[in-house]
Formats: C-alpha cells, sequence, structure tokens
C-alpha cells in the first residue's frame, strides 16, 4: 500500500536526493502511521475497558503515543525541508535529528508511566475477562505493526531518515510488546492467575528499553560521529581514479542532514606539476564529488617532493612506523637537512584508543631512527581525529 501512495502520490519518488520529494516521502508515512495508530488506539482502548485489561489499555496508549510521534515527524520533514537561510546557512535537514530526539523522550515517558501503573495492578490485581474479541484486535495490531515496521525500515535506510528508523525501531518492540499482552490475556483464563500487571511490566520494559536506544542513537547524530567505513572507501576509490593524486590525508566528514554533508580532505600530488595545472585538477575533483555524489568536497593541495632521497626516506619512516603498530600512518613528509644534522618532519596519524601517549610515542620513534641515522631528528605533529590513506601502487 506504501509503495503504491509513493508512486500515485510522490512526483519523481526516484530522486531522494531532492529536498522536496524527501518532504513528500515523509509526509506519505507519517499520514499511514497516524492513521493506522489510532485506529488501533480506538479498538484496544474499547477492548481494554470491556475486558478491565491494564496491559491492552497501556498497550492502547503506547498506540496513541506512537500516533504523536507521527506528527511530529510530519512536522520536521515539513522544517526540514526548508530551504537554507541567511540564519541558516546549510539547511534545515537536523530538526529532523531534534524531532527523533523528541519522540525518544515521549516513548521513554510512557514507559516510566506504565511500568508504575503495571506494578500497581501486580499488587492490586483486578479480575480480567478473557474476550475472543480481545485476541482478534491484538492479532491483527501485531500484523499492522510489523508492517509498519517494514515500511518504516525500508525507506528510512533508503533516505538514511534516523525519524523512519526511530519509528522502525519503535513499531518492532510494539509487535513484541503486543504479543506480551495478547500471551497474557490467553494464558491468564488457562491458568487462573492474573498475568495482566506482569506483562504489563514487560510491555513498560520494552518501551523504555526503545526510548533509551533511539536517545543514544539521535545523540550520537547531534554529536557528530565518524564517516562509515562505506563513504570513506567511495571517497578513497575515487580520489584514485584521477591521474595526479598521490594520496590523501586529514579527511574530516560532517553533515547538517541527511542529504547535507561536508568533507575537506588535503590532497598529496607532486610538487614538480606546475601549480595551476594541479588548482585546475582540484577544481575538476572537487566539482565532480558534488555532481556525482551530492558531497560538497573542499580540498586542500599538498605538494609532495618526489626526489629519490625523500622518497626512500619517507618509506623507511612509514616501515618504521608501522613496526610500533600497523594502525599507524604518516603524511607531509618532508627532509630538511643542515651542516650538524637533518631535520625529518612528518605528521602522524593516531587512532583515538591507541595505547600509546604522544610522548611514549614519539620517544620509540626517535630511538628505532636512531638505531640507522643517529644525526636525524624528528619534527612530528600527531593528528587524532582524521582519516588518510595512500595511493594504492
Amino acid at each position: 500500500m506504501v509503495a503504491f501512495l509513493i508512486r500515485k502520490f510522490i512526483k519523481n519518488h526516484e530522486n531522494i536526493k531532492d529536498p522536496k520529494v524527501r518532504e513528500a516521502y515523509g509526509r506519505v508515512t507519517s499520514l499511514i502511521g497516524i492513521l493506522i495508530n489510532i485506529v488501533l488506539f480506538l479498538f484496544k482502548l474499547l477492548c481494554g475497558v470491556i475486558s478491565g485489561s491494564i496491559a491492552i489499555i497501556a498497550d492502547a496508549i503506547n498506540n496513541l503515543t506512537d500516533a504523536g510521534s507521527s506528527i511530529i515527524s510530519l512536522i520536521s520533514f515539513k522544517l526540514a525541508g526548508m530551504p537554507a537561510d541567511e540564519e541558516h546557512p546549510f539547511g534545515h535537514e537536523r530538526v529532523e535529528y531534534v524531532a527523533s530526539m523528541i519522540v525518544a523522550f515521549l516513548i521513554l515517558f510512557l514507559g516510566l508511566q506504565l511500568i508504575t501503573s503495571s506494578v500497581e495492578k501486580i499488587f492490586d490485581p483486578d479480575p480480567v475477562s478473557f474476550s475472543l474479541v480481545s485476541v482478534i484486535v491484538l492479532g491483527g495490531a501485531m500484523l499492522a505493526k510489523f508492517y509498519m515496521y517494514r515500511y518504516n525500515r525500508k525507506y528510512g535506510q533508503l533516505l538514511d531518515s534516523s525519524m523512519m528508523k526511530a519509528t522502525a525501531a519503535d513499531s518492532l518492540s510494539d509487535v513484541w510488546a503486543t504479543g506480551s499482552v495478547l500471551a497474557s490475556t490467553l494464558l491468564s483464563s488457562l491458568l487462573r492467575f492474573q498475568l495482566d500487571g506482569y506483562m504489563g511490566v514487560i510491555v513498560a520494559v520494552l518501551i523504555i528499553m526503545t526510548g533509551i536506544n533511539l536517545i543514544k542513537d539521535t545523540l550520537d547524530q547531534l554529536l557528530g560521529m565518524a564517516p562509515s567505513d562505506e563513504l570513506v572507501k567511495m571517497i578513497a576509490d575515487k580520489l584514485h581514479t584521477y591521474e595526479g593524486v598521490l594520496g590523501f590525508h586529514d579527511l574530516i566528514v560532517h553533515n547538517y542532514g541527511p542529504s547535507r554533508q561536508f568533507a575537506s580532505v588535503h590532497v598529496e600530488v607532486d610538487s614538480k606539476i606546475d601549480v595551476m595545472v594541479s588548482h585546475d585538477l582540484i577544481d575538476n575533483i572537487e566539482r565532480d564529488f558534488m555532481n556525482d555524489c551530492n558531497l560538497s568536497l573542499v580540498i586542500h593541495l599538498d605538494p609532495l617532493v618526489m626526489d629519490e632521497q625523500t622518497i626512500m626516506m619517507k618509506e623507511e619512516v612509514r616501515e618504521m612506523v608501522k613496526g610500533i603498530d600497523p594502525s599507524l600512518s604518516i603524511h607531509d613528509f618532508r627532509m630538511v637537512p643542515g651542516t650538524t644534522h637533518t631535520n625529518l618532519i612528518f605528521d602522524v596519524v593516531v587512532p583515538h584508543k591507541f595505547a600509546m601517549t604522544s610522548a611514549q610515542l614519539l620517544k620509540e620513534m626517535e630511538t628505532r631512527i636512531h638505531v640507522k641515522h643517529p644525526d636525524f631528528y624528528l619534527v612530528v605533529t600527531f593528528d587524532h581525529a582524521f582519516i588518510s590513506e595512500r595511493k594504492p601502487v
């Protein structure tokens, strides 16, 4: 049904990079979510009141909250689709992350409220009457929620939408929550023991866990995450296709929303090549990344001295550093000869969780280099937040 409505009502639905198309996807999926959740709320509430089940009523309120979440999703997609302005030159797509955080806190608050009511029900249970209608409604609700999980996960991955992914996670937890309520309804009459309050606690715990996980995931997006391995590989592979690019380092990727990615990188070129030729190469690379990948890439030109002595010494230092730890890499290597000593100037990229401090690492490198070159001094800058890669040879 969702796929049909998308093809029917979203013009150019294949162009998911267009903010207007993205907004239309959010509108369609959110409206369907509102409709399904309101219908489920009404049916479950009626069944809960008739049977006297706190678990069914709790599950109904959960659906009402989900409807509210879909309304927030609808509003967030509308705001995120607004064009850039003077106050927000990078657009408004991060509104989606804020909306996801609001939904997460609403889910967490609901779970805490429900766990209180369910515990009270355990200590002061009321009789719950078995109803075939309740069983049918709960079974149908599980199917509806699983359908919501499937289409939200599908389009959340397609659009890289944190809001849709959050809705998918919430819908899947609702499947298990409603399943617990259904089990309570069936087993209580068979065992002649009121499981209603206990199942209510299970529902509440599932809701709380969903809220906590969504807060964590959304907080990661707001704080800024390291680029994925797939994105780094894509950038590296594309850079290496250009003749004249010897390697890159200091790659930083950040975003202002799912379709507003920015990156900066230092690209290494031969210093003997005319600077205008190298500048033209950089301009072409930046333009291609924007046109082909929708990635705003800013490149710093880094000329490398490629004389034989420097190349040999750079390889020796590279192997020396790799010998300390394979995760280490170097870039921006230069040799500055003098009458009494030679300076080796370079940067070392160090992983965040590296066991040695910068001072310890420098001392170890100096000890190793002085075995063969006692008159060589190291002038090292340590990078802890960047990505570097040498062009394959």
